[in-house]
């Protein structure tokens, strides 16, 4: 049977400390699933040793998770709003606690590779989830968009803290131990969340189109492993047709969306013109952000000779900005038109790509300032951006919504990766002699490996030279977007509060 009594707040009713509770149980999957995307930085070497993988199957350790997480998002948002945001949750929590054990015990690089797809499955169905049920838990306008500002925050600091997490682990533990702590987090989170989340999901949400699950696969996956590919070995022919056959399957799937009345992605989410304009932004802030890094951690390990656990140490400084950027600009945008703030950030964001320009071959100081400057910008940005796109969106989509905005976020980065990666090679390269070896002319960590000193000097000016050139474009990129939310966010419209009422109601709990 089932028990009736419905406690759902009413539209703009305040949250309070059981739904900020909840929300803090919320962040444990996403600061986890984050941190998972560069927990094996440390632990290649190690898995080396233990494994034996080949070249192939060490890239696939590297990458299946990213890949896996990409390509389901948008399967799992609806699915999500058909099942249920919170049972979709759990059973993402369950699927990723059980990979990581197998992931900590892999005795092959098959099995671990494995294991790590596991994960970016289960990645999938906690992203848009947790993101998804802020959205539900919060009605009031401040203090959904505080909440999504801490989110992005934690997301954004996941990746830098993941890093640094698998070293220390590392110094006392094997490299599966980097994976175990993701189990007592998944067990708590599968002991909390029924006891403090509510179930949401679409009341009418019609059937499920299986057709389009292999369809918006077959759109992401390619491209993003093309864009991927390219970042690091260039664009080709081959790598240029994966990317082709991923658009050409995207305009296949869009074409179904349109056309269906079960589409996996509702042609609801887009009347909020919001919507549209907020994916397109965030995914151009994570364009600086992924691509920025292209540049800063090869500076701090082949410019300036940093270790791998010292460069990772150093590049959390940044980190303490960030923390506190998503949740001022929120605050801010609560005063001031958030068109204004947005564009705002991002030309904080190319102040800070302005402040690289300036770098030398021993500018420490300079750098970590100009990251933290950038990436405060950029996060701030993200925070309001996805607030207003899931705002905009009606409360029964939000999962689908949320994964659309991600997987926006995915595209944004991997595109970041390949363009800022190929104008620093092509600055490279054109600053290294042409008598150079051929692997010291490619990337400046061929050129350390020489041994020879005068060549070492002359690649490392040349890559400084080369994150100048990427810092120009960077720059350019993000006062392109200051002036695109100066525009286009004025005229964004949200919905009125009382239309998603009835959408956003819990599922009554069985007894």
């Amino acid at each position: 049977m089932t028990n009736p009594t419905s406690t759902t707040a009413a539209p703009g009713a305040l949250a309070g400390r059981r739904e900020w509770t909840a929300f803090l149980v919320l962040l444990l999957p996403l600061l986890l699933v984050s941190m998972d995307v560069s927990v094996l930085f440390f632990a290649i070497p190690s898995i080396d040793r233990d494994l034996a993988p080949s070249a192939t199957q060490q890239l696939w350790i590297f990458d299946v998770y990213a890949f896996a997480l990409a390509g389901l998002l948008i399967t799992m948002g609806s699915l999500g709003d058909r099942i249920g945001r919170r049972k979709l949750l759990m059973a993402g929590a369950l699927a990723f606690g059980a990979a990581s054990v197998c992931a900590a015990y892999a005795d092959s690089p098959e099995m671990l590779i494995a294991a790590r797809a596991v994960l970016g499955i289960g990645g999938a169905t906690l992203m848009p989830s947790t993101i998804g049920l802020v959205r539900n838990m919060f009605r009031d306008e401040r203090q959904r968009a505080k909440a999504i500002g801490i989110w992005s925050g934690a997301m954004a600091g996941g990746v830098a803290l993941g890093s640094v997490f698998s070293g220390v682990m590392l110094e006392h533990f094997w490299w599966g131990s980097v994976f175990l702590i993701n189990v007592p987090a998944m067990v708590l989170l599968l002991v909390l969340v029924p006891l403090l989340v509510p179930e949401f999901k679409d009341p009418a949400p019609g059937r499920f189109d299986f057709l389009s699950v292999p369809l918006s696969m077959g759109a992401v996956l390619p491209v993003v492993y093309g864009i991927k590919e390219s970042a690091a070995h260039g664009l080709d022919a081959e790598r240029a047709l994966v990317i082709a056959a991923g658009l050409a399957v995207g305009l296949l799937f869009v074409r179904r969306q349109r056309t269906r009345s079960d589409a996996m992605i509702s042609r609801e989410l887009f009347r909020g013109r919001g919507f549209g304009i907020g994916i397109g932004l965030n995914a151009l802030a994570a364009f600086a952000m992924m691509g920025s890094s292209f540049f800063t951690t090869q500076y701090l390990q082949s410019v300036l000779g940093m270790s791998t656990m010292e460069a990772a140490l150093w590049s959390l400084a940044p980190s303490l900005a960030v923390g506190a950027a998503a949740p001022a600009a929120t605050a801010l945008a609560q005063r001031t038109p958030r068109a204004y703030v947005v564009c705002g950030g991002f030309a904080v964001g190319a102040a800070g790509f302005g402040l690289f320009t300036l770098a030398g071959t021993d500018s420490l100081a300079l750098l970590l300032i100009g990251a933290a400057v950038m990436s405060s910008g950029i996060v701030a940005v993200m925070a309001l951006v996805s607030d207003m796109a899931m705002a905009v969106s009606p409360a029964e989509k939000a999962g689908s919504a949320a994964s659309l905005l991600e997987t926006g976020q995915e595209f944004g980065g991997a595109l970041g990766m390949a363009l800022l990666g190929a104008v620093a090679t092509a600055a490279y390269r054109a600053d290294m002699p042409a008598s150079a070896p051929g692997a010291a002319r490619k990337t400046l960590p061929g050129a350390l490996a020489t041994g020879d000193d005068s060549l070492i000097a002359i690649g490392r000016e040349a890559f400084v030279h080369s994150m100048r050139y990427a810092s120009v474009t960077g720059s350019l990129v993000l006062l392109t977007g200051a002036v695109l939310a100066a525009t286009l966010l004025r005229r964004a419209t949200r919905p009125a509060p009382a239309v998603e009422a009835p959408a956003a109601a819990p599922v009554p709990a069985r007894v």
